[in-house]
């Protein structure tokens, strides 16, 4: 069974904007606009108890798919029109609270027409409590709007065992995090409170959430990892991690095939469903442990990390532990395991490898122990460059404010709270990490070499701030599951 909110828009219309001052719709709508809609039902209902822990419940769940075919985008003219609040005119006489008589104020109303005017946010495994399920019914069945009060909508909590063409859902942009439903509660009570409006949005201003309290993990990855330890071979500059990580991933797919589960591999390994399409669930990520961050650090890599799902089970599953004990055989000489992880043949000289590496719970070097990264600090800086997740398109100094909005979206996409703060740069702020992108003329080896599938996306370093405290390990990005957009707690007495 699967928890499905289906929203439909009864004039065929989405009027929604990202911004006070925005053109342009914002379409799909976000699950946060949808969360917001419901939060609003709910004083209206007389802000009930069991609708209080419904929203509760609801806002804890993993980001839903989002199931729907597009829309066209409607020109958004300036128009002008009175204000609302007569205070806002300029008049000076009574006559000024009229509407016919008010000054006009230019407004744009960006709006887009759904090409299905039916779309669906669908939580898998979701399964709530008859009475959370009761409550959000009846929430659902009294938001008459989305978005602009002119977006009339019918909306329905069910569960259902199928919703056609789930298979084209997608992850939404912007979620909503545990403590949601507080903010809102929050900024309302400031609005009401404010005498002179001034918690009104303001044109031009930027849209900003206020601090979050921090949950009891913020992370989509656990804080224990399974350490491999450089033991033999030579291993490749940081700037191949990317390379690196994927042979090590593919070695533990052929690992499931050769003790007779390739039929069986779990999508926690290969990212993938059974049919073959990119996972919705978290999944492992493999992360390049390197010397940096201290004194004299050249940022050689001393081992890597598989770092799993924030749950951790993975490093306890029976099966997982076979393959290791497959890849891995003891090696009596050394008293250890050696893993030895090769490129295949045919593979560029300058790209390939065959190092060896030791499995190990324990780190046994302090550059490989999970602690440095997994601490709960406000301020994080790239170890490795974000791989960033859309191509860009300013030039000049937009360019690089479209840079850091995609690194704080990214920090969304994972659940993390909106960065209060984003510095994007070519070199990191932790000392012996390798530059973003070399200076022209370089030589070859001073670029990163990264997987096909990551080939053209931009990379950056980035010091990101975030407004209450956030758990480690934060690894942001297109590759993070690869080793891109690895994160470093900084101590902010240095």
């Amino acid at each position: 069974m699967m928890l499905v909110l289906e929203l439909e828009y009864l004039s065929g219309v989405s009027y929604a904007a990202i911004g006070p001052d925005s053109a342009v719709s914002d379409w799909p709508p976000q699950p946060d606009r949808v969360f917001s809609a419901l939060v609003a039902t709910w004083d209206a209902h007389g802000q009930r108890d069991d609708e209080s822990a419904a929203l509760a419940w609801l806002e804890r769940l993993p980001p839903p798919l989002l199931v729907e075919r597009g829309a066209l985008e409607r020109t958004s003219p300036i128009v002008f029109v009175p204000p609302n609040d007569p205070r806002s005119s300029r008049s000076r006489h009574a006559r000024g609270v009229l509407p016919a008589l008010r000054r006009r104020q230019p407004r744009r109303f960006p709006a887009s027409r759904p090409l299905d005017p039916v779309l669906r946010f669908v939580w898998p495994d979701a399964m709530p409590e008859p009475a959370v399920l009761m409550a959000l019914m009846e929430l659902a069945r009294d938001t008459s709007y989305v978005g602009h009060s002119s977006s009339l909508t019918r909306c329905r909590f069910m569960l259902e065992k199928e919703v056609p063409d789930l298979s084209s859902g997608k992850t939404p942009e912007l979620r909503v995090y545990p403590g949601r439903f507080e903010e809102l509660r929050e900024a309302y009570t400031r609005f009401e409170q404010s005498m002179n409006g001034s918690d009104r949005p303001q044109k031009g201003a930027p849209v900003t959430r206020p601090p979050t309290p921090s949950p009891e993990r913020m992370s989509q990855f656990a804080d224990r990892w399974l350490i491999l330890d450089h033991v033999g071979g030579t291993m490749p500059d940081v700037r191949a991690c990317a390379l690196v990580a994927k042979t090590i991933r593919d070695a533990l797919l052929a690992g499931y095939q050769r003790i007779g589960l390739g039929d069986q591999i779990p999508e926690v390994i290969s990212g993938h469903e059974s049919g073959g399409a990119a996972t919705r669930l978290p999944h492992i990520a493999i992360i390049p442990l390197s010397f940096v961050g201290f004194a004299h650090a050249d940022g050689h890599v001393m081992g890597f990390g598989i770092v799993p799902p924030e749950d951790g089970i993975l490093l306890q599953d029976q099966d997982f532990r076979r393959v290791l004990r497959k890849l891995a055989p003891m090696d009596e000489e050394r008293g250890r395991r050696i893993f030895t992880v090769t490129t295949k043949e045919g593979t560029p000289s300058d790209q390939a490898f065959s190092i060896q590496l030791s499995p190990s719970f324990e780190a046994e070097r302090q550059s490989l122990d999970p602690a440095l990264y997994v601490a709960r600090a406000r301020t994080f800086a790239t170890v490795t460059p974000i791989a960033l997740d859309r191509h860009l398109k300013e030039r000049g100094a937009a360019r690089q404010s479209e840079i850091e909005t995609q690194v704080a979206a990214a920090c969304r996409h994972i659940g993390l709270p909106e960065p209060e703060a984003v510095v994007a740069d070519k070199y990191s702020a932790i000392e012996g990490t390798a530059s973003a992108y070399p200076p022209g003329n370089s030589p070859k080896w001073m670029r990163w070499h990264t997987p096909q599938s990551l080939a053209s996306r931009q990379l950056t370093h980035a010091l990101i701030r975030f407004p209450a405290l956030v758990d480690g390990p934060v690894i942001l990005g297109a590759g993070r599951f690869l080793g891109l957009g690895l994160c470093r707690p900084l101590d902010p007495e240095r």
